[in-house]
């Protein structure tokens, strides 16, 4: 389990294309207090340490990860939000995030308002009804708040922390961002699934 709050914006330092996809991710992160087989949050999805050195740990995507993620858009030097998994005790500053990527959306529109950054993504027509206003969303491993859901769209607003904090600071339109619904929207649609079904 994850909080959407990142600790450090890691960079992919090779990529390895075998059976799985290795990835190579260099951080700030003292690699000695990660142990193999942890789970790091890495924009997004919830990937398992595999291997690891002195400032970078490894990493393996399945076909399934990459077809549902951004991830075979990286390439080495790309910049990677980084999140370790939420301890007992610890602060729960954003919401609670799965790592469970739900699909892929594209960036519309960039608007500066003030300091801030407003950010239009598209909305897969399926994931319409479980995005709310005011409500939690993560995109790219960010904890995000919703402002505005159209038919076909959201929005959320970026302020300079966040911008300067995460790989936001390099958005432009057309990019595909990783997207997770919020779990209690999840478990709440499924409920109502079922109880339609009796």
């Amino acid at each position: 389990m994850f909080t959407g709050i990142i600790t450090d914006v890691g960079r992919v330092r090779a990529i390895e294309k075998l059976g799985d996809t290795r990835y190579e991710i260099e951080t700030s992160y003292d690699t000695d207090t990660i142990d193999i087989g942890a789970s790091i949050a890495c924009s997004g999805p919830c990937l398992t340490v595999i291997e690891k050195g002195e400032g970078w740990f490894a990493v393996e995507a399945s076909d399934e990860t990459l077809s549902c993620t951004n991830l075979g858009d990286w390439q080495e030097g790309t910049a990677v939000n980084l999140e370790r998994a939420l301890k007992i005790g610890d602060e729960l500053g954003g919401h609670v995030v799965t790592g469970h990527v739900d699909a892929v959306v594209s960036l519309l529109q960039m608007e500066t308002i003030g300091d801030s950054t407003k950010l239009v993504f598209s909305l897969p027509a399926k994931f319409a009804g479980l995005v709310a206003a005011k409500g939690s969303i993560c995109l790219d491993g960010v904890s995000l708040t919703v402002n505005e859901v159209g038919d076909d769209h959201f929005t959320v607003n970026i302020i300079p922390h966040t911008q300067e904090h995460t790989t936001f600071g390099t958005l432009t339109v057309g990019r595909r961002i990783n997207f997770e619904i919020d779990v209690l929207a999840r478990y709440v649609a499924r409920m109502t699934e079922v109880s339609k079904k009796k």
